[in-house]
């Protein structure tokens, strides 16, 4: 220790190009950090999801689950597995263990479960991913007088816009339930026409489809063959036909029922001052910056506001104005703290001894900021608050 300090001594000014390194690559350490709400968490976390329409939750267990779980027990880097199932749908939940790549074990999870052979005809297509850790950036609301449909529209439209900016990736609507299309069978139109409910509701099922019907491959071109007439509204399922006899005579869906579009029975709705509204929120992942993505949000919609008259979008929450509370916080503590310092150790040492002694404080930080990027270190409330409290303990 006494060869270090009088290195110093005997060479001052490497001490100030030292100190000027610091503060230098701290400067620039400090703007490559990113913003985020929480602390960055690696995701260790794979989800496998299976759609079983018309599968009862025992069904689904031993067609689907079972098989995966079994395919699984050999996957290294697995610490557990575990799994829900539901009618119509099942999710299995993969632990990985600490030390693994979660991309390879991934890759692994995928092999594993193409394994698997037997799943039953009627499972749609599987899907299998990482569970990416999502960080709360920014809330707001469109509302207006007009009704939860058209603030839905407008939500959606929001969602498209929103998604085409770089740097945000994860946008989800809330405020209203899924739409349904109820179908309400007239018993007197079923008995004329000589129909049973089930006869109406398998024709239903088999011209309501989207499907690929495979290829047909010429000399010069090959056609693909798909069948698309889905209809996602009541209007466009009207015309479905449920019959035609030998006469001629068609029978549509509108003849023997009432088709119409409804909310669910969920009652998941959300107000703003009093009336309808539909909620827009927005999350960062870890490689997205917090404040870049609510200044493009609050841009975006002070530009919407002054596009429409009918809706209006509101800022409810926004992460980045905590986060920079804190950082205002922290700015304010750190001055006063090196005023006081620089105040008190003037009165017992040399005012040059007590701006060198001080200046530690600044130094510090910027040291931190030097080498906090290679450790994965962001601008948070965690990291904020603990950096708050160093300032109140100096």
């Amino acid at each position: 220790m006494k060869n270090i300090i009088g290195t110093f001594i005997k060479h001052p000014i490497l001490g100030n190009v030292i100190l000027l390194t610091i503060f230098l690559f701290g400067y620039f350490g400090f703007k490559s950090l990113k913003t985020t709400f929480f602390p960055q968490i690696p995701s260790r976390t794979i989800i496998v999801q299976a759609a079983y329409p018309g599968a009862s939750p025992e069904e689904i267990e031993e067609a689907i689950v079972l098989k995966i779980e079994d395919n699984l027990k050999g996957v290294t880097g697995i610490e557990r597995t575990t799994s829900v199932s539901n009618e119509n749908f099942c999710q299995i939940i993969v632990a990985v263990l600490t030390g693994y790549d979660i991309d390879v074990v991934l890759q692994d999870v995928k092999n594993a479960v193409n394994k698997v052979s037997s799943f039953p005809v009627g499972m749609e297509r599987l899907t299998i991913y990482k569970l990416e850790m999502r960080n709360f950036a920014i809330d707001f609301v469109i509302h207006g007088d007009t009704d939860l449909r058209t603030l839905k529209t407008y939500a959606r439209r929001v969602e498209r816009d929103l998604l085409a900016f770089d740097g945000i990736s994860k946008v989800s609507l809330s405020g209203f339930p899924d739409e349904e299309i109820e179908i309400s069978f007239r018993e007197d139109d079923l008995r004329a026409y000589g129909l049973t409910f089930q006869e109406v509701t398998n024709a239903v099922k088999k011209a309501n489809v989207k499907m690929t019907g495979g290829k047909i491959k010429g000399e010069k071109e090959e056609l693909l063959i798909r069948a698309n007439v889905k209809g996602y509204y009541a209007n466009e399922l009207e015309n479905h036909v449920i019959k035609s006899t030998r006469d001629g005579t068609i029978i549509r869906l509108k003849d023997v029922a009432d088709i119409s579009d409804r909310w669910s029975e969920n009652p998941n709705r959300v107000y703003y001052n009093g009336k309808l509204a539909v909620q827009v929120t927005l999350q960062n992942l870890n490689e997205e910056d917090l404040f870049e993505m609510t200044k493009t949000v609050k841009e975006y919609i002070e530009k919407f506001n002054g596009k429409y008259e009918e809706v209006q979008a509101s800022v409810v929450r926004d992460g980045s104005e905590i986060i920079q509370e804190r950082i205002d916080i922290l700015s304010s503590n750190g001055i006063l703290g090196l005023i006081l310092v620089l105040l008190f150790l003037s009165l017992t040492l040399n005012p040059r001894l007590a701006f060198w002694v001080a200046i530690a404080i600044p130094a510090s930080f910027a040291g931190m900021f030097m080498v906090g990027p290679a450790y994965g270190l962001t601008i948070n409330v965690m990291s904020l608050m603990a950096m708050i409290l160093v300032i109140f303990f100096v």
